[in-house]
């Protein structure tokens, strides 16, 4: 499954991936997208996780108030 986005990109980030693209460094500018959507949860996963057990342990003392 997957999911369509519409996003703005700066005419610069987007110049350099389409030159990476015709370069033949990635396959596509979807590819790069993904890549770096990947790497930026994978390099935040720690905070995230901290996130959800905040919550947890809130919703576990507190309730749903």
């Amino acid at each position: 499954m997957t999911q369509t986005v519409q996003a703005e990109i700066p005419d610069q980030l987007f110049n350099q991936a389409q030159t990476l693209v015709h370069q033949g460094w990635a396959g596509s500018f979807q590819e790069i997208v993904n890549d770096a959507l990947r790497r930026y949860l994978e390099s935040h996963q720690e905070a995230l996780t901290e996130a959800f057990i905040k919550d947890d342990v809130q919703w576990g003392l507190h309730g749903d108030d």
